[in-house]
């Protein structure tokens, strides 16, 4: 009986093994599958902005990494459609940032609801 129960263990305890290695391995496809993109980004990005313009759209990112990655993401659908002549310096690019604050721009509106309390003074009218 030691034997069988000690099989079992063995058993058990090679397929969660297995299922472990099994989940690290397709994180690990996962992960290069991130850091290929990444590297396409930044390739992409390095042939359509001049330095300074790399050097804004980073400190960017350090401050609102979702707007750089939009501004990033207009900049690549723009290259991928041909719609852009040369390198984009950093003017170009600041124009770039103003169009996509205009278009994300949030309104924010302030609405006041102001709750009618029974006064004490309006039952001595009566």
């Amino acid at each position: 009986m030691a034997d069988e129960e000690l099989e079992a263990i063995r058993r058990q305890r090679m397929a969660e093994l297995q299922a472990k290695h099994g989940e690290s391995a397709n994180g690990q496809g996962q992960e290069e599958a991130k850091q290929r993109e990444n590297d396409m980004r930044n390739t992409i990005l390095a042939q359509v902005l001049d330095q300074s313009a790399r050097a804004r759209l980073s400190n960017l990112a350090l401050v609102k990494p979702e707007k750089a990655k939009a501004v990033e993401n207009y900049l690549i659908q723009m290259a991928r459609f041909g719609q852009l002549g040369g390198k984009i310096s950093e003017s170009g690019l600041i124009e770039i940032l103003e169009k996509v604050s205009q278009q994300t721009e949030k309104k924010t509106t302030v609405k006041f609801n102001r709750r009618r309390v029974m006064d004490s003074d309006e039952e001595d009218e009566d």
